[in-house]
């Protein structure tokens, strides 16, 4: 029997491990080994929304965060939006997340959870969440935080956007989120050549830390380059 989308980004979640190296101070958390919870309401998601063949634009992200991918296992879906937006409730943890309250926003403009999914899949090239020792504990980073860091995740990097495409991505166009994600990005595009063009925009956390004024502004830069 042909496997649904939903069936391969199960299958690529289940089988997610990083045994590579990583710089001292750095740790890298795989929510579906520390919450049994997680890996049930990530499987209900992608069955409610990509239980098809359909052909899908790629948005791409930096890594997850301890509080929204990092829990549900949807990147940019805190547990507040799993519930609110796509109608999973998350029994064993509750989280809210500056990322996903743009990326849902956005989502209800674009005309809802059902149309977006049937047309866009979010991933990140890191698919897990990487986090840095600090004085007051452990705090979230990103693959590119450290120069060190990038070169040992590199590989892996490259090995999960191939996974990605393979799943059944346009690869015409990526959308990538965030500045410098897509400085790396294109780089690695440069060795690969996975996409034939990249367009870039504001990462959702910046745009709700240091744009929420222009908030409207930006949700309509991202609606208009997802429906071109």
């Amino acid at each position: 029997m042909c496997k649904t989308f939903a069936d391969k980004v199960i299958e690529f979640n289940q089988n997610l491990k990083y045994a590579g190296n990583l710089p001292e101070g750095f740790q890298v958390l795989n929510p579906y080994l520390d919450n049994p919870e997680t890996m049930e309401v990530m499987q209900k998601f992608y069955h409610k929304y990509y239980n098809d063949s359909h052909p899908r634009k790629f948005i791409v992200g930096i890594n997850p965060s301890r509080h929204g991918a990092g829990v549900t296992g949807v990147p940019f879906t805190d547990t507040k939006r799993l519930e609110s937006a796509c109608g999973i409730k998350m029994k064993s943890a509750y989280t809210h997340e500056v990322s996903s309250v743009f990326i849902y926003d956005m989502i209800a403009e674009y005309g809802g959870v059902e149309k977006f999914y049937r047309d866009c899949y979010i991933n990140s090239p890191f698919p897990l969440a990487i986090v840095r020792k600090s004085k007051n504990g452990w705090l979230n980073a990103n693959y590119y935080d450290d120069k060190r860091l990038f070169e040992d995740v590199k590989d892996f990097m490259i090995d999960s956007l191939k996974k990605h495409i393979s799943l059944g991505l346009d690869t015409s166009e990526v959308f990538i989120l965030g500045k410098k994600n897509a400085d790396f990005i294109s780089k690695l595009n440069e060795e690969e050549k996975l996409f034939d063009t990249m367009t870039v925009l504001e990462h959702p956390r910046y745009i709700q830390q240091y744009k929420s004024k222009e908030k409207q502004l930006y949700i309509d830069k991202y609606i208009v380059a997802l429906k071109k």
